[in-house]
């Protein structure tokens, strides 16, 4: 005969043996999420991590996201979308710019001082709804849930700059071809290379100088690398765009009910958000920097003014390539630049 203790230890297990049961029935879809920033990055706390959370939520525990920080699915930053139209990822969130030439719309935001009044909520918000008029080609290969921009970029370098000429020489890493385009005309040695390569870089005199938000320097302790940072005033020297995407065959074997939950937590509103989410932890990262005693230049709008002038040739240039190349860069300027416009 059961005693009392025994019987109410087998309950508890066939309890907790069904919840399990339960909770595996629920989960009917497990998607793999990769990104090449660490998990304590603003990109994972603020923006990827709040995102799962929402899906797994509002889909009743049916769609599982496991995350994957810092590349642990392998391969290299520069390979992600790859992942995400391979499948070897199920989503992944990237730079449009680490594959260089195969998404040539997006760089229209990452023209210098393209960012009006330094508002990464209004420009990614404008980046979406570009994108959903003249990118669709560029993304057919997977399904795209989110773009955006972060805060203002700026140069963190182990010499004080605050002249353009102060570059001459000076080994820099930009993130992208349009800020590589930049930063050559402007007399630095640009240093293409994902922003994790960066802190080994600076130790190793590999590159003089960096150009990136205040946000992700909190995360690659850029502040103990560098004693000087300069800053732009109210203007933004340059953004990034990024890409959000999932793999085509996992977002369509989703019934339609699981669709509307990733959709609704994607798109506009979710690209606006993102953006305004990495600008906001701009402040705190700057904050270390100071606590540190480090030299932050804010330039003057006079001095502003000359960087502007010097950095009209690459937004000429540009639009230029893409004009030849018949992708109407004219128009795409006109468009980006009325659509953060309206979006102010």
């Amino acid at each position: 005969m059961i005693n009392r203790k025994r019987f109410l230890r087998l309950c508890a297990a066939a309890l907790s043996l069904g919840l399990v049961t339960e909770a595996a029935q629920a989960q009917e879809f497990t998607f793999r999420l990769h990104h090449f920033l660490p998990s304590q990055a603003t990109l994972w706390t603020h923006v990827l991590d709040p995102w799962a959370a929402e899906v797994e939520e509002k889909s009743g525990g049916r769609i599982a996201i496991q995350k994957f920080p810092a590349m642990q699915l392998g391969g290299t930053p520069p390979e992600l979308i790859d992942q995400a139209i391979d499948g070897t990822a199920d989503i992944v969130l990237t730079i449009a710019g680490y594959t260089p030439g195969r998404f040539p719309r997006t760089e229209v935001f990452e023209l210098p001082f393209m960012m009006e009044n330094s508002n990464a909520e209004a420009t990614s918000r404008a980046y979406w709804k570009l994108a959903q008029e003249t990118m669709q080609e560029d993304f057919s290969q997977f399904h795209l849930l989110g773009t955006w921009v972060h805060g203002p970029g700026l140069i963190h370098s182990k010499s004080p700059i605050e002249e353009v000429a102060d570059l001459n020489g000076v080994k820099l890493r930009a993130p992208t071809r349009t800020t590589n385009m930049l930063f050559s005309s402007l007399g630095a040695t640009p240093i293409g290379m994902p922003v994790p390569a960066v802190p080994e870089a600076l130790s190793q005199g590999v590159i003089d100088a960096t150009v990136i938000p205040w946000e992700v320097t909190a995360s690659l302790r850029i502040a103990e690398l560098v004693d000087n940072h300069t800053e732009f005033g109210d203007e933004s020297l340059y953004t990034t765009a990024f890409l959000f995407a999932m793999n085509k065959d996992a977002y369509d074997k989703l019934p339609d009910d699981l669709k509307k939950v990733i959709d609704d937590a994607s798109g506009l509103e979710f690209s606006a958000r993102s953006g305004r989410a990495m600008q906001e932890q701009d402040a705190p990262a700057r904050i270390i920097a100071e606590d540190r005693g480090n030299n932050i230049i804010e330039l003057t709008p006079e001095q502003v003014a000359s960087w502007k002038e010097a950095s009209q040739p690459t937004i000429d240039a540009w639009v230029a390539e893409m004009d030849g190349k018949g992708l109407d860069g004219t128009g795409l300027l006109a468009r980006a630049r009325e659509l953060i416009s309206e979006n102010q």
